[in-house]
């Protein structure tokens, strides 16, 4: 037997891998909702999740961290299937897609900082123009 069909690499299943990256991040976002306070037979979304607890751990705090840990599996597992070189657009520096979802992430903290200073809350329309910025940044950046 050859060395060469010996250790002969084997082929991922990214459709299994990729379903279970979204049965995982389901189950952990179908948990949160689970374990969301209920006052008055009601879901209290803004009620803390941990009585006591130092942070105040609400479903929206949780929820934004949600978010973001399943955007970096997302792009993990997308620069694994897909690796990808660096390109210039407009800011003429080179990036990565993790580099303009950084550059994203940020941008869109500050149109809801610029937003709650100018405008006050609510902050509903930020993020109605965060996937806005998100999109030009992807496509230009």
């Amino acid at each position: 037997m050859s060395t060469a069909t010996q250790f002969a690499p084997r082929r991922a299943n990214w459709t299994l891998i990729t379903l279970t990256v979204v049965l995982l991040l389901g189950a952990a976002l179908a948990f949160l909702i689970w374990a969301t306070p209920v006052r008055d037979g009601a879901k209290a979304w803004t009620d803390p999740m941990i009585r006591g607890g130092w942070m105040a751990w609400t479903f929206p705090v949780a929820l934004f961290f949600w978010c973001i840990a399943s955007l970096l599996v997302t792009f993990t597992i997308l620069a694994i299937r897909f690796p990808e070189t660096p390109r210039k657009g407009f800011l003429q520096i080179e990036t990565t897609r993790g580099d303009r979802l950084f550059i994203t992430l940020l941008g869109s903290a500050f149109i809801c900082l610029i937003w709650l200073f100018f405008l006050g809350t609510p902050v509903w329309w930020a993020l109605v123009l965060c996937p806005f910025y998100a999109a030009a940044v992807f496509r230009w950046v």
